[in-house]
């Protein structure tokens, strides 16, 4: 038996495993499913998700990540123990050193609790670092440099903003507006313009699939089913890319203002090198549509994705893992 390095992203929305000399292994929903009477774990993951909006009153559907960092201690660490428990399956490794990720901006009892939630799952060593930089690193930019590199990591419960220089965050901002924020937008669109009610997995395939939020087409048509709120009955309508612009339109807003204030924050060396080299968007929601020419608009920059914008996170951890000496001091006992 032998070691073997773990690069965990632990998001709101998916956890991402990264192992050392294997790369990405698992990638499944932070999804857990709970028999409310007996509190006994039913599911976890894309088992878990399987069931969304499809469980019966006694079973519930938790995420035990909110916007990025732990909100039920005990049922993350079951599920980072389940996950740990099914890569081990694949190979075979004894107490890893563990890189996990987590938002920008967390107090130290969050960057705590998720330490300690990696620590119950056997690791021998776990750092802690932050999503945007390990983001810029997984896209494979230079960080280590003194110029100025820029990334929007646009995740499940966090939207990460960071200005990287000589390896480290310049500045920074972490807003609660991201992925799940806009699977809410259009449920509450929906539910006020159209009086039909969706679940979470039909507003996800919404924003996916369809939405757009740059120059949307009118004549771009969805049809849409779920429960009509006034006769309680199963009902279908027909929506077009200009609602989703509406219902999406206050937290895009949010995302950009955010961005345009770290920008605010830069010095002045360091935001000359962003007029040249623009930043590059990360995260599952940056592939929103529009989402990329609508912040050239607004922020007059030139504005990247990353070619896979999900794994760039896990991807920096592979590097990471491989340059622990690139890794925050801060992480040293």
């Amino acid at each position: 038996m032998f070691s073997k390095d773990i690069g965990i992203d632990l998001g709101t929305a998916n956890v991402v495993i990264y192992i050392k000399g294997s790369g990405i292994v698992l990638d499944e929903p932070s999804l857990v499913v709970v028999d409310t009477t007996t509190k006994e774990v039913l599911a976890v993951g894309n088992e878990a998700s399987e069931m969304l909006g499809r469980t019966p009153d006694k079973l519930k559907a938790i995420r035990p990540l909110k916007d990025g960092v732990i909100a039920d201690f005990e049922l993350t660490e079951i599920m980072l123990n389940t996950f740990i428990k099914k890569i081990k399956g694949k190979t075979i490794f004894r107490r890893p050193r563990i890189l996990i990720c987590c938002p920008t901006n967390i107090t130290q009892v969050e960057k705590n609790a998720i330490k300690e939630a990696a620590e119950q799952t056997g690791a021998r060593k776990v750092y802690i670092e932050e999503e945007p930089k390990v983001a810029a690193i997984g896209v494979g930019m230079d960080i280590t440099k003194p110029s100025a590199s820029m990334v929007v990591d646009i995740g499940g419960g966090t939207t990460d903003i960071a200005v990287l220089s000589l390896n480290d965050i310049v500045v920074s901002e972490s807003i609660r507006v991201a992925g799940n924020k806009l699977d809410q937008d259009i449920i509450k669109y929906l539910k006020k313009e159209y009086r039909l009610l969706i679940g979470e997995k039909t507003a996800e395939t919404i924003k996916i699939e369809f939405a757009n939020v740059y120059k949307p087409n009118k004549k771009e048509k969805l049809e849409v089913k779920g429960r009509n709120l006034d006769t309680g009955l199963p009902d279908t309508i027909t929506i077009t890319e200009e609602d989703t612009e509406k219902a999406l339109k206050d937290s895009v807003k949010k995302m950009i203002k955010a961005t345009n204030e770290v920008l605010e924050d830069t010095p002045p060396e360091l935001s000359a090198d962003i007029v040249d080299r623009g930043l590059i968007l990360t995260g599952g929601a940056s592939q929103l549509r529009g989402l990329q020419e609508l912040f050239k608009q607004e922020l007059k920059i030139p504005i990247l994705i990353a070619e896979e914008p999900l794994n760039c996170v896990a991807e920096g951890t592979g590097v990471l893992l491989n340059n622990i000496k690139l890794i925050n001091k801060d992480n040293e006992d």
